[in-house]
């Protein structure tokens, strides 16, 4: 059908537009949704007719209810993390976890550990703008450098896999029914053992001292108990979600209403001139969500074309386990937001294990590539030593990495659900895809 073709079309110059952003310097944010709501015009227009759709009406209600889930619970999350990140709590949370003096060797598995434990409670960019700002302030030789910023992306990207609040695939794939965030906490000891891994692999080169400085900003007693609330509303959130069913983002929007109530009872107490905490609301990465809207949109669209048949054939054609880590190489070249709602809309039947080692690949199979992930992007902008080539150098190391930590995600998912396996078929299993 043409209208199919056409689809196609936009679908894959969309992507090509990401690919190319940092050259043409156009916002995705911008392309993808002009693309995605274009999709959806033409569906309104045509669909009817040349593909025999009965509501596309309905269809478009049903897709913006699960985009404005995801985009309200990311809009909430954000404004706590800008805030904390603009009145300097991130940053004397890092001094007072450093010490004044330590080992490269050990400031490599130290700076693993922050960028991954931080990722999980921050958004991926605020997460890797924070490590590599702790990066690039060690004046290390570039060479050194460049090993703390590999590691620093690939810890974030591993960081978010294992809570809601730390990668939006992993909250896509929760919002579908998918896995349970009792399970998902599980991918938090794969995901950090790769960390360590990785780390481990980069150790040759090292072995000097760093001092590290401990400036301090001050901070207003408000500005502490924010960072309390936050902290409570995640365990909330957590916890509510096990026990009651509670949804995320209620749980999170009730946290961000009480940091603005706060806010207001402080700002009547108070004549400083400083922003007004509702104002953080209006500082987030905007364009990052409307990014999302616009990359949902056009996957939506696909799927209302009946273009997303095909993606199941993959995993008719393979094992779930090989076809799931297949993905995560390929989200390394195309956004992984766009192929985890593919995989999501085609309905892929899988169980809880295989849906765990899913969540693992979509969101760390980025780190391969610098142009695989946002914190990939960042790093590859803000760090001068980071280049697509340099970073390609330690690809051995990063699939090393990231083989293990999806074979200890699949493993571990299995013993926890109704489909137990034996580990050593699941690593022949994937040394076979491998070969």
């Amino acid at each position: 059908m043409w209208l199919q073709g056409v689809l196609v079309g936009l679908a894959i110059g969309a992507f090509v537009l990401i690919a190319i952003e940092d050259v043409i310097h156009l916002n995705k944010a911008k392309t993808t949704l002009l693309l995605g709501t274009f999709s959806w015009l033409l569906l309104f227009i045509f669909g009817p007719g040349a593909l025999g759709v009965d509501d596309v009406g309905e269809s478009l209600n049903e897709n913006l209810l699960e985009i404005a889930t995801l985009w309200l619970f990311l809009m909430a999350a954000m404004t706590f993390v800008a805030f904390l990140n603009a009145k300097g709590l991130i940053a004397n949370l890092i001094y007072r976890l450093l010490p004044g003096r330590i080992g490269e060797r050990g400031l490599l598995y130290l700076t693993g550990t922050f960028a991954f434990a931080f990722s999980s409670l921050a958004d991926n960019i605020t997460a890797t703008l924070v490590s590599l700002t702790l990066v690039l302030s060690l004046g290390l030789p570039p060479k050194k450098t460049l090993r703390f910023a590999v590691l620093a992306v690939f810890a974030v990207n591993s960081g978010g896999v294992a809570l809601i609040t730390g990668d939006v695939t992993t909250l896509m794939i929760f919002l579908a029914d998918k896995v349970r965030i009792s399970e998902l906490m599980l991918l938090a000891i794969p995901a950090f053992v790769s960390v360590m891994l990785l780390a481990t692999l980069l150790l040759p080169g090292l072995g000097g001292e760093v001092h590290l400085s401990r400036e301090r900003r001050p901070t207003r007693r408000l500005d502490r108990f924010v960072a309390w609330l936050f902290l409570a509303t995640i365990l909330s959130t957590l916890g509510l979600n096990v026990l009651f069913g509670i949804p995320p983002l209620l749980t999170f929007l009730f946290g961000m209403s009480i940091m603005f109530l706060l806010g207001h009872v402080a700002e009547r107490r108070s004549d400083s001139e400083e922003r007004r905490i509702l104002d953080y609301i209006r500082i987030i990465e905007f364009d990052t969500l409307l990014f999302f809207l616009g990359i949902l949109l056009m996957v939506g669209a696909l799927k209302e074309a009946r273009l997303l048949e095909g993606l199941a054939q993959l995993y008719d054609v393979m094992p779930a386990m090989q076809a799931n880590y297949l993905i995560g190489l390929l989200s390394a070249l195309v956004d992984n937001v766009p192929l985890t709602a593919a995989v999501l809309k085609a309905d892929v039947g899988m169980n809880d294990a295989e849906w765990l080692a899913l969540t693992y690949a979509a969101g760390v199979g980025g780190s391969l590539l610098i142009i695989g992930s946002a914190a990939g992007v960042i790093a590859l902008s803000k760090v001068r030593e980071v280049t697509f080539m340099s970073y390609l150098r330690f690809f051995p190391a990063l699939l090393l990495a990231y083989s293990v930590g999806y074979v200890g995600a699949y493993w571990l998912g299995g013993q926890v659900t109704d489909t137990p396996m034996d580990l050593g078929v699941a690593l022949t299993s994937l040394g076979s895809l491998l070969r």
